[in-house]
């Protein structure tokens, strides 16, 4: 077991969000969340990272680092990638004083190419492309060496093609680091490409949980509305929320 969550509830004012939802990740899974915008996706990652409190449940997870890649990567802009990368290692109490100069700069460069860019330290995000700032926003992610790292819909904004490479990392990054992830998405493709187990959430509910083979069979009313971006089916989609 990597992550494991029991009985989770979370509501913001009156509307509950996360209803008594329960499931697991086993060590080296990939898990898919989807579901409708609203649906609780990412509080769950908000709840796994200790960014908010639950008001009931528990959440288990294995000894190490929890990493997240955030929806629209949250590089600071004043910042080259080195510093952007190297952030954690530099201002983190329990890691300031571990590392070099030298060191550090070391396993920036290390991660850089692990996600396919090597040589832009000195940059900028804002010379870099939406699919570069992602894989930058990944890199900084690993810097610790997490055991489970945490994907907020990591193709938002992105063409096919740049989702198709930073589908294909995450997956990379899984193998080379064997990191339990979780990767918050709408997009089949990512779903495809990505995911072991899914679970789907409507109305603060776990609605599917299976593996994606099983989610694939379209057996499940609400998969089978997801999969055919029906209109008809049985979730409801809010016009405020569009």
């Amino acid at each position: 077991m990597s992550i494991k969550i029991e009985n989770l509830t979370k509501s913001f004012k009156n509307k509950k969000v996360l209803n008594n939802i329960s499931f697991e990740v086993a060590d080296g899974e990939t898990l898919a969340i989807v579901g409708f915008s609203g649906s609780g996706k990412s509080t769950i990652l908000k709840l796994i990272c200790n960014l908010i409190q639950p008001d009931s449940g528990k959440i288990i997870a294995s000894k190490g680092d929890i990493a997240m890649s955030f929806q629209y990567s949250a590089l600071f802009d004043s910042l080259n990638i080195e510093d952007n990368i190297s952030f954690a290692l530099r201002e983190r109490k329990d890691l300031r004083k571990k590392f070099s100069e030298q060191e550090i700069q070391e396993k920036v460069s290390q991660k850089l190419k692990m996600v396919g860019l090597e040589g832009i330290e000195k940059n900028f995000p804002h010379e870099l492309s939406g699919g570069m700032q992602k894989r930058v926003s990944f890199a900084r992610a690993i810097i610790t060496d997490p055991t489970i790292i945490l994907y907020d819909e990591p193709t938002a904004g992105l063409d096919p093609v740049s989702s198709t490479i930073i589908e294909n990392y995450i997956v990379t990054l899984k193998n080379e680091l064997h990191a339990t992830s979780i990767v918050v998405t709408h997009q089949m493709s990512t779903i495809l490409r990505t995911a072991d187990k899914v679970i789907m959430l409507y109305d603060g509910n776990i609605v599917f949980q299976g593996s994606k083979d099983e989610f694939l069979k379209q057996d499940n009313p609400y998969t089978k509305q997801f999969i055919t971006a029906s209109t008809e089916g049985p979730m409801k989609v809010q016009a405020k929320s569009i």
